[in-house]
């Protein structure tokens, strides 16, 4: 949690900080509700945020939260409270749009997104090519409980592995010569 505990806080720019989530929320064609959603607070946390007129007494552990659904990096708010600008993701040089999560949150659902960045632990994922479409792929990525004892988490790679196979022998039936899953995370 960042704080400015021994600074002078009678200086912060807070209604310059409430602009600017304002802004790039906006320029990410986000709702209010929609970052709440991907910074897994509230949408009265993104109100207090944006709300010119308030004045906290201590800085809003929310504020890191929404900083990269914002294209911020880590920090950034705290720079413009103090006067500066905030520090934007890094960017593709060769194209100029943003790293690939910035990409993956532009182009699919919220709760796809909340799910590819849930600190849940990762059992496993694949990528199986689909039949008959050249190029065509499926994305898996398996989630585990975060409070799953080893019984259970393996008892989830079991039931994974059964799911997987029936991927594939889909894939094989429906005309592809051969699966081709390419594990993402090397199980």
């Amino acid at each position: 949690m960042m704080t400015l505990m021994t600074e002078d806080r009678t200086n912060l720019q807070w209604a310059r900080l409430a602009a600017a989530i304002k802004a790039a929320r906006e320029a990410r064609g986000l709702r209010q509700i929609d970052l709440a959603e991907l910074a897994g607070i509230s949408e009265g946390s993104i109100q207090n945020l944006e709300d010119p007129d308030r004045r906290p007494s201590r800085m809003p552990q929310s504020l890191a939260k929404v900083e990269p659904h914002l294209g911020w990096s880590a920090g950034s708010g705290v720079a413009i409270l103090k006067g500066g600008e905030p520090t934007l993701l890094a960017t593709n040089p060769r194209d100029g749009r943003r790293d690939s999560q910035g990409r993956i949150r532009g182009q699919l659902p919220l709760r796809i997104v909340d799910e590819l960045e849930s600190d849940d632990p990762l059992l496993d994922s694949a990528v199986i090519e689909l039949p008959g479409v050249d190029g065509a792929r499926m994305t898996v990525v398996v989630r585990g409980n975060p409070n799953a004892t080893p019984e259970q988490i393996q008892e989830a790679l079991l039931a994974w592995r059964k799911a997987e196979r029936r991927l594939q022998r889909l894939s094989v039936e429906e005309g592809s010569d051969t699966p081709n899953p390419r594990a993402a995370n090397g199980s």
